[in-house]
C-alpha cells in the first residue's frame, strides 16, 4: 500500500516519522471503517446520480470499498501510521485495487472534516442503540428481582444511618427511575446524532450541485445539518454521549456500592453468586464482591472521558482544529466501558439471592418507626414539632436502658404523653409503617405492585 500523503503536493519535505506518529490517529479510528465505508458509499451513490462521475467509475469504486471491507473484517488489511486516519488508509488501498484515476474520484465534494463528522454520527447512532438494549435488559432485571421480592421489608437509610422502612421492591424500583431517565438522555442524544453533515466540506460547503439529501436518505438520517461551519467543528453528539455515560456509570456506581454493603456480613442483606465473585490468594474463606467494586471504579475513568473533551473543545475557533482528534479515544473508552459493565450487571442483579429474613429482622431495629408514631401522635391532636420531641425523648430513654420500641411496655409511653392510647402498640412493626405510606410513588405495597405493573408494560414495549 502507497503511504504518499493525499495532501502533499504543496510540501517540499517528507513528514518527519516522529510527526507522523504523533498525529496519527489510525491507532484507535480503525474501529470507524464499516462507518467510513458505508459514508464513502453512500456519497459515490450521490455523485454518480447527480452526473458528477461516471457511473461506470462509481461501479469500480463502490466494489473496491466492499473489498476492503471484507479485507478488514477477515482481519488481512494492513493499517499505516504513515497514512495517519482510516479515511487515508481505506483511499489509499483502493487506489492499489482499481488505481489511482478512478479511486481519486471519490473525494470530490468532501472533506476529511465532514468525512469524520459523518462517520462518528453514524457510529454514535449504531452505539447508543447497542447501550439502549443494554439498559433495556438491566432495567428488566431490576423489574424482575423487585417483583420476586414484593413482599420484603428491609431498613431504609439516610446518612447510611437506618432511617425507616421500605419495601426491597421499592429501593430496586428507585434505579429503575435511575436508569429510565438514563435511557431518555440516550434518546435524545440519538436525535442530536441522525443530522447528516457530509456535504459541508472543510467548513464552506461545496460548489458542486450534490444531492444531500440523498446521501443523508440512503444512510436513514432524519435530518441535514444546517450550517457547514458547525457540522465539522460540533461535538456536542459526542459530548453528550459521554454525559450520559458517565451519568450511567455514576448510577451504577451508587448500586455497586449497596451491593458490595449489602453482601457484607455486617448487612447479610443479599449473596451474590459465587459466578460473580471471586476469592482471596491467602484467606480462604473469603467471597469478595469484585464486578460491584469494579464497576464502581471505573466510574471514574468514564467522568474523566467526559471532562477531558469538555476542556479539549472549550476553547476551539471555528471551524475545524487537530485538537478534535481527541474525541474519539474518550468516547471509544466511555462506550466500552459502560457497554461491558451494563453487560455484566443485568445477569449479577437476576443471579443475586435476597436474604429475606435478615433484611426483615434488621428492619425492626434502629427505631426506624419512631415517625409513625410521631404522626400518630399528630393525628390525635398534637402538633407535629411537639409530636417529634415526644418521641425524640422516647428514643433516648430506650438508647440509656438498652430497649426498642417493642419491649416498652404501654405504661412506659403513657410516661411520656397522655395522647398515647392502646393503639401505639400496632404502630411498631416495620410491616404497619411500610402499608401506611400508600400514596402515589409511596413504599405501600399496593403502590409499588402498581408501579411494577406499569413498569413491565412500559419496558416490554420500549424499542
Amino acid at each position: 500500500m502507497s503511504t504518499q500523503k493525499p495532501w502533499g503536493g504543496r510540501f517540499s519535505e517528507r513528514t518527519d516519522k516522529l510527526v507522523e506518529e504523533f498525529t496519527a490517529s489510525i491507532g484507535f479510528d480503525q474501529r470507524l471503517y464499516n462507518e467510513d465505508i458505508q459514508g464513502s458509499i453512500a456519497h459515490c451513490h450521490m455523485l454518480s446520480s447527480c452526473g458528477i462521475i461516471d457511473s461506470g467509475d462509481a461501479d469500480q469504486i463502490i466494489s473496491g470499498l466492499q473489498a476492503i471491507r471484507e479485507e478488514i473484517e477477515k482481519g488481512e488489511f494492513v493499517f499505516s501510521v504513515p497514512l495517519e486516519d482510516i479515511h487515508m488508509n481505506i483511499e489509499s488501498r483502493l487506489s492499489d485495487l482499481i488505481g489511482a484515476g478512478i479511486a481519486g474520484k471519490l473525494h470530490t465534494a468532501r472533506s476529511r472534516n465532514d468525512q469524520v463528522a459523518l462517520d462518528i454520527r453514524l457510529y454514535l447512532k449504531k452505539e447508543i442503540s447497542g447501550i439502549k438494549s443494554l439498559l433495556k435488559g438491566l432495567i428488566n432485571a431490576l423489574i424482575t428481582q423487585a417483583e420476586d421480592t414484593k413482599d420484603v421489608v428491609m431498613p431504609g437509610f439516610t446518612h447510611l444511618q437506618q432511617a425507616q422502612p421500605v419495601l426491597f421492591a421499592h429501593h430496586l424500583l428507585a434505579y429503575v427511575e435511575m436508569f429510565s431517565r438514563d435511557y431518555q438522555r440516550l434518546e435524545d442524544t440519538e436525535k442530536q446524532a441522525d443530522i447528516m453533515p457530509l456535504g459541508s466540506g472543510a467548513l464552506a460547503g461545496t460548489s458542486f450541485s450534490i444531492d444531500r439529501q440523498m446521501v443523508a436518505d440512503e444512510l436513514g438520517f432524519a435530518g441535514l445539518t444546517a450550517n457547514s461551519m458547525d457540522a465539522v467543528s460540533d461535538r456536542d453528539g459526542v459530548i453528550e454521549t459521554l454525559f450520559s455515560g458517565a451519568l450511567i456509570m455514576l448510577h451504577l456506581s451508587r448500586f455497586c456500592e449497596e451491593l458490595v454493603l449489602w453482601s457484607s456480613v455486617q448487612f447479610n442483606f443479599i449473596t451474590l453468586a459465587d459466578s460473580f465473585c471471586t476469592g482471596s490468594s491467602i484467606m480462604p474463606q473469603k467471597k469478595n464482591p469484585d464486578v460491584p467494586e469494579l464497576i464502581r471504579g471505573k466510574c471514574g475513568r468514564v467522568i474523566g472521558d467526559l471532562v477531558s473533551l469538555l476542556i479539549t473543545m472549550k476553547s476551539l475557533p471555528l471551524a475545524y482544529n487537530k485538537d478534535m482528534q481527541e474525541d474519539k479515544e474518550p468516547l471509544f473508552d466511555c462506550l466500552d466501558t459502560v457497554k461491558g459493565s451494563l453487560a455484566i450487571m443485568a445477569p449479577l442483579v437476576r443471579s443475586m439471592t435476597v436474604n429475606r429474613q435478615s433484611m426483615a429482622t434488621q428492619a425492626e431495629y434502629g427505631f426506624s418507626t419512631a415517625t409513625e408514631i410521631a404522626d400518630y401522635l399528630v393525628r390525635r391532636g398534637l402538633p407535629f414539632r411537639q409530636a417529634h420531641e415526644i418521641v425524640g425523648n422516647i428514643v433516648a430513654y430506650c438508647l440509656e436502658k438498652g430497649l426498642q420500641f417493642k419491649d416498652m411496655s404501654f405504661d412506659d409511653w403513657k410516661r411520656f404523653s397522655d395522647y398515647f392510647d392502646e393503639q401505639v402498640i400496632s404502630l411498631l412493626s416495620a410491616e404497619d409503617a411500610v402499608r401506611s405510606k400508600n400514596i402515589y410513588g409511596g413504599t405501600a405495597t399496593q403502590q409499588v405492585v402498581q408501579q411494577l405493573d406499569r413498569l413491565k408494560r412500559q419496558w416490554q414495549d420500549a424499542d
